[in-house]
Order: structure tokens, then C-alpha cells, then sequence
């Protein structure tokens, strides 16, 4: 199964408290970060929610 690249390009400030909520629990603090998540569809709903505040990258197999 492939793999997600999530990487915070915005900052969470001003966004709704269930978007802060989602950036945390991807395991993102502060811009810049990047973090590797399993392509699942619980991630994937997660990144959607945030989808405006990071960039995402698919990598095949893993790293």
C-alpha cells in the first residue's frame, strides 16, 4: 500500500478549531513540518478536512 507525504504550508491561525484539531492529530505543529501517513481512507478524510493548509504527496511503497 502506498504512503502520504503531508507537509504544513500555511499556518493554522484564524482557521476553525476542528481544523486545528486535524493538524494535530496528522502530527503537525508548525509550518514546515512533514510527516508520512499510510494511504488510508481515515487519513485521506483527515487531509481533506485541512486540504487548504498543506500539500500532499503520494509515495509508492515506502520509505
Amino acid at each position: 500500500m502506498g504512503q502520504l507525504r503531508v507537509r504544513q504550508d500555511r499556518s493554522s491561525i484564524g482557521c476553525q478549531a476542528n481544523q486545528r484539531n486535524t493538524l494535530r492529530s496528522l502530527g503537525l505543529k508548525r509550518i514546515g513540518d512533514v510527516v508520512v501517513k499510510e494511504d488510508r481512507p481515515e487519513f485521506r478524510g483527515m487531509v481533506r478536512t485541512v486540504r487548504h493548509l498543506v500539500t500532499v504527496e503520494e509515495i509508492e511503497g515506502g520509505e
